[in-house]
């Protein structure tokens, strides 16, 4: 076996942000500004990460919220604000998650949570997912002080893991994911969730499925 840890992006990824539409609907009258604002918190993230802003992913989520609601013209009332920021820290799996996990398990590998949510957020949300027994360990890079994709955050899960980074395989719904860990070293596996087209420019894995069902077997099979 030559990958024996599979690291999990967790936000669209292992969890399902579709269940916030319904939230941002009612603030803004349209459904797909949670992608707005999604798009909005991994640009924040990626502007503080470049620039050595220190913040984490909690906080970025609440001002990008606010800032949208700005530039729309919506009043948002604490409130409200809170409630979508609950939301995002009670989002549930995506159907497929649990069995991926344990198939993952049982064929002898570890499962790795590696997110750019703060620490705090993502024991929130792999708890309130009912994924606390599925995960052998949970990795934020806000230890590191920094955000996916930066190299500096991949080389530190394989510091964190004691692992080489070439035996490590991200699993990611964000061609820049894992753009970003290959770019590192790492190996990767996208699964389409969205079927957005995968960037052209990106590295693009050898691992690629549709189903997450047909990717787990792919990692197994890559490492008969």
């Amino acid at each position: 076996m030559q990958q024996t840890i599979i690291l999990f992006d967790i936000n669209e990824t292992v969890l399902n942000l579709s269940v916030l539409k319904p939230k941002f609907k009612a603030l803004f009258g349209d459904e797909h500004y949670t992608d707005t604002w999604f798009s909005m918190l991994l640009h924040a993230s990626t502007v503080s990460m470049m620039t050595g802003v220190n913040t984490n992913f909690a906080s970025l989520s609440k001002i990008m919220l606010e800032t949208l609601a700005a530039r729309t013209g919506v009043t948002l009332s604490r409130a409200e604000v809170d409630d979508v920021l609950s939301g995002f820290s009670s989002l549930p799996a995506h159907s497929d998650i649990k069995a991926a996990l344990t198939t993952l398990r049982s064929a002898g590998f570890r499962v790795v949570a590696l997110s750019n949510s703060s620490l705090n957020l993502i024991h929130s949300q792999i708890h309130n997912a009912g994924l606390d027994e599925y995960f052998d360990e949970i990795i934020s890079v806000e230890e590191a002080g920094t955000f996916k994709p930066s190299q500096a955050a991949y080389e530190f899960a394989a510091t964190k893991l004691a692992h080489p980074k070439d035996k490590l395989r991200l699993v990611a719904t964000h061609d820049w994911d894992t753009h970003g860990a290959m770019s590192a070293g790492l190996q990767a596996a996208y699964i389409n969730r969205s079927g957005a087209p995968y960037n052209p420019l990106y590295k693009r894995p050898a691992i690629y499925a549709d189903s997450m069902s047909d990717l787990v077997d792919q990692i197994i099979a890559s490492d008969d």
